[in-house]
């Protein structure tokens, strides 16, 4: 017969702290299940990473969350009662992260319409970066739209110079005619009745100036709407559809603009960076695991390859000079020049060419290339001598591919002179 065993202190402490270890494990393992689990479950997770400061994928720097992370992967549905919330969170963001650019002058939603209405023309073919400088050179140049009204179309595409798109300068010009003799539009109906002003340009300077309620349509909206529903390929009446949606009315200009600010500098196409962006926990992209993927790419064009050549009258300072026509160059100065055509030599081109301006071929300058909407031009320069009057080449209006052209007599002549 058995005596009664009496647990020692020693054991009891021991079963103790199993038992309390199991306690612990259950219950840390039903937390995380809920929060992994349900619907926003491991979006609380994550934010509170986020809000640590620390990425949500271990390993991987705030500034690249976007990359794929499958720990939070899960399933996102926006719908019209987190509409509130996600523009609140964007118009906060907006309030301390909005860009500072030259176009943004006066208060929200009154905007100066004249150069909100140049920076959007410019920017539709235009990096931000670039078109700072472009922007401030053309309003030094013409200050308001009375200055551009009166300036000769040659001055204008000469401000325009390195643009590109050269049409758009044309249209302001138009533009500006009409306004300065009928007064600035107060509506989207007005500007979009303006040349050469479309739905997206009419809708940025009517809630940009006018504080209309009009939501833009650009390639940094669709991109954020596309990610923040999860969208592969969305298409233009999608976009404008789900833009119009999540416009702040009371704060129409402040939102198109948080818009496109999110996506020129968090909501990028190839980095996109999560961990700074004030919506991600309603993007279904992030959710995903995957948000670069979305939205798919565009198909491209394909590319046209154009031979040219052209003959350098004169130097660098004076030149044969010829008015461009079509609609990509339509207006500008440039070296007379003659398209290879199907089933010719660059020889035959050249003798046309030299044939129609009454002057000589004296010898091969080099080649330059140039890409333009689809088109990849090669252009073979060639001197000469004869042919009608020269003009100035300083003040002219004249293309990139230009300026790479008479840059090939520069380099000519600087290594003429160049010391043995």
């Amino acid at each position: 017969m058995s005596e009664d065993r009496f647990f020692t202190p020693r054991e009891i402490a021991a079963l103790t702290f199993v038992v309390l270890a199991l306690v612990i494990s259950v219950s840390s393992y039903r937390i995380g299940f809920w929060m992994s689990g349900g619907s926003g479950g491991s979006a609380m997770a994550a934010q509170r990473t986020l809000r640590a400061g620390a990425s949500v994928c271990p390993g991987l720097a705030k500034d690249t969350v976007g990359a794929r992370c499958p720990r939070y992967t899960r399933a996102v549905t926006l719908s019209s009662t987190d509409l509130p919330a996600v523009r609140a969170a964007l118009l906060a963001w907006f309030d301390r992260s909005g860009r500072a650019l030259p176009w943004r002058v006066g208060p929200e939603g009154r905007r100066d319409p004249y150069r909100v209405w140049v920076s959007e023309v410019l920017l539709q073919q235009t990096q931000v970066s670039r078109g700072r400088v472009y922007f401030e050179r053309f309003l030094e140049a013409f200050p308001t739209v009375q200055a551009l009204a009166d300036a000769p179309i040659e001055a204008v595409l000469k401000a325009w110079e390195g643009c590109g798109y050269y049409a758009r300068a044309r249209n302001l010009h138009k533009a500006a005619g009409v306004l300065a003799r009928e007064g600035i539009p107060a509506s989207y109906e007005g500007w979009r009745a303006l040349p050469g002003v479309g739905p997206y340009t009419a809708a940025a300077v009517a809630s940009l100036a006018c504080g209309e309620a009009r939501a833009v349509n650009d390639g940094n909206v669709r991109r954020v709407l596309a990610r923040l529903h999860g969208e592969r390929q969305p298409t233009e009446t999608w976009v404008q559809a789900r833009a119009d949606e999540l416009l702040d009315p009371s704060r129409p200009g402040a939102f198109n603009e948080g818009v496109m600010d999110l996506g020129a500098t968090v909501c990028t196409p190839k980095a996109p960076k999560c961990g700074e962006c004030p919506v991600w926990a309603w993007c279904a992209a992030f959710a995903s695991g995957d948000p670069a993927a979305f939205p798919a790419p565009k198909v491209r064009a394909a590319v046209r390859d154009v031979r040219a050549v052209a003959l350098l009258l004169g130097d660098a300072r004076e030149a044969v000079l010829e008015r461009r026509q079509g609609t990509l160059l339509g207006g500008l100065m440039g070296l007379p020049t003659e398209v290879v055509a199907d089933g010719e030599t660059e020889r035959d081109a050249l003798t046309r060419l030299a044939t129609r301006l009454g002057a000589s071929v004296t010898g091969e300058l080099g080649t330059v290339t140039h890409g333009m909407t689809h088109r990849r031009i090669t252009l073979t320069v060639y001197a000469g001598v004869g042919g009608p009057a020269r003009s100035p080449v300083a003040e002219a209006a004249l293309s990139r591919l230009d300026h790479k052209a008479l840059a090939l007599w520069e380099r000519r002549r600087a290594s003429l002179f160049a010391p043995a």
